[in-house]
């Protein structure tokens, strides 16, 4: 018997004792008590890994390609490195001794990959394994992280499976063929990864737009449906009456998915066939003389894209007559009802009778959004002093959202003022999500001075906290200096909630850290 089974033997009978217990290995005594077995555990571990033969060395990865990009300056750098910490540096102004009143860095790590995507910065070399471990755990992050850790992070995400998920980003961070270079195209298209092809197909649509369907149509066939919908949504980006010959094919596909997605590109251009066959129905659905919903769901019908089994709840012939009103062009219904505008068009009781107006609303207000058309938007939100519940359109603070979303960004703010002056907070916390940011001044000062007014009446603090936290990320960094002043405690009302004072203070003084170190991080990013 060689050593090595000697060996061996050994080492099962340790195992052995181990799981029959040391009460009843021979012998007994000193060898057989537990700290007898570890020690000759240990021993035998040294040996056996002492004995081991070393592996042949592997070849060494090719090195990363370079990154053209400049770095951040280095007070940058260092402040994305805290930021990815999750810690506050000294200096940064956050803070002040409370534990309430720091900064929420996770936060602020969105906004610093945005204002360094916009200097054109890459990531420092030393940070991209923190950002992609970032990214991997926030998928809100993963667009902005992934362009950021550039070719580098895709290098990098081949050689770990924890970063397997940038393979397959909507960013491909890699250098791309010139697009006017067709073979070098069609290579990178027929041979990259997901995330290189996404970024190719942008670059292509970006270069001649209708160069992007006829790319997408030579390995159609054989793309795989989740990865032929998320080619098709990118179409999204400069759509065109030039893509409508592919998206009416792509209505005859395989996936239901796709065909859906199809469709509804196809209703976002007003001129398309399948937009104007959706009027056609939907003008023979309703007019001036009132709602008459479809009766069956036909099979022209479904291959537009109309699905004809509804949601829980919802009538049959209710879904179908929203779904065409929804993908009919609004221009459609002017000379419908006697050339009137969206607004006089909106306050008509053309279905106040039979109950259909909310139904037609909705599909109104859903349109809206998908053809991108503020003045059927303005007329379906109406004023913002109204009560939401009496809008013309709909009481749905997420569908008035996405109404804001079609007007342009000053107008947008200024409709969202006048909502948090005359309702308050507490139904605004959508709307304000999406105004650009920084706000604008009528919009912050709006926000500050209903918080502040929420403070003196003692109101219940807590439940401003998401206000308030959309206020840290979203207000102009140039406010801090008039916050100062909400920043002390002030004295308690007597019917105001135990602690409410101290809580607005500290959540005040978070406010003005948080602005200041915003403030900071534009200042440290802007170039030399």
């Amino acid at each position: 018997m060689g050593e090595g089974d000697e060996g061996y033997g050994e080492w099962q009978e340790l195992v052995g004792a181990a799981l029959l217990g040391t009460d009843r290995r021979r012998g007994g005594g000193p060898a057989g008590s537990p700290e007898a077995l570890l020690d000759a555990a240990a021993v035998h571990t040294v040996r056996r890994r002492a004995g081991l033969r070393p592996a042949g060395a592997r070849p060494r990865p090719e090195p990363a390609p370079r990154d053209p990009r400049p770095a951040p300056p280095e007070a940058a750098g260092r402040r994305l490195a805290q930021l990815l910490a999750g810690r506050t540096g000294a200096g940064s102004g956050g803070g002040g001794g409370r534990r309430g009143s720091a900064p929420d860095l996770t936060e602020l790590l969105p906004q610093w990959l945005a204002a360094a995507g916009r200097h054109g910065y890459r990531a420092p070399a030393a940070l991209v394994p923190a950002l992609l471990d970032a990214a991997r755990a926030r998928t809100d992050l993963r667009p902005q992280a992934l362009a950021l850790a550039g070719t580098r992070g895709l290098w990098l995400a081949r050689m770990n499976p924890d970063w397997r998920f940038a393979l397959r980003g909507g960013a491909g961070g890699g250098e791309l063929p010139d697009v006017t270079d067709p073979s070098a195209v069609e290579r990178l298209w027929e041979e990259g990864l997901f995330a290189e092809r996404v970024a190719l197909l942008g670059a292509v649509r970006a270069h001649e737009p209708t160069a992007a369907p006829r790319l997408l149509s030579t390995t159609w066939a054989t793309e795989r449906a989740e990865d032929r919908l998320m080619f098709l949504d990118s179409l999204r980006v400069g759509l065109s009456l030039e893509d409508e010959p592919f998206l009416e094919a792509a209505l005859g596909d395989r996936s239901r998915n796709v065909r859906a997605t199809a469709a509804e590109l196809l209703s976002a251009l007003p001129q398309s066939a399948l937009a104007g066959r959706m009027a056609e129905r939907a003008l023979a659905c309703v007019g001036p003389e009132g709602v008459t919903p479809p009766a069956e769901c036909d099979g022209g019908m479904l291959r537009d894209g109309v699905v004809k089994r509804p949601p829980a709840g919802r009538g049959e012939r209710a879904w179908w007559l929203g779904q065409l009103v929804e993908a009919a062009p609004l221009s459609c219904w002017r000379e419908r009802f006697g050339d009137l505008g969206p607004a006089e068009i909106v306050a008509l009781p053309v279905a106040a009778g039979e109950g259909w107006t909310e139904e037609l609303h909705a599909a109104w207000c859903r349109a809206a959004v998908r053809q991108r058309d503020p003045e059927w938007s303005r007329a379906l939100l109406g004023p913002a002093s109204a009560p939401p519940a009496a809008g013309p359109g709909t009481a749905s603070l997420a569908e008035r959202a996405k109404l804001l979303e079609t007007l342009p960004d000053g107008e947008r703010a200024e409709w969202v003022a006048e909502f948090v002056r005359a309702h308050g907070l507490s139904e605004a916390f959508q709307l304000l999500g999406v105004c650009v940011v920084p706000w604008a001044g009528t919009l912050g000062r709006a926000v500050v001075d209903a918080l502040d007014i929420a403070r003196e009446a003692g109101s219940y603090p807590w439940s401003f906290s998401g206000v308030m936290g959309l206020a840290e990320r979203c207000l102009d960094p140039s406010e801090a200096g008039r916050l100062e002043a909400l920043t002390a405690a002030a004295e308690e009302p007597p019917d105001a909630s135990p602690g409410a004072a101290a809580y607005w203070a500290e959540a005040f003084q978070r406010l003005v850290a948080t602005l200041r170190l915003r403030a900071a991080m534009l200042s440290e990013l802007a170039p030399s």
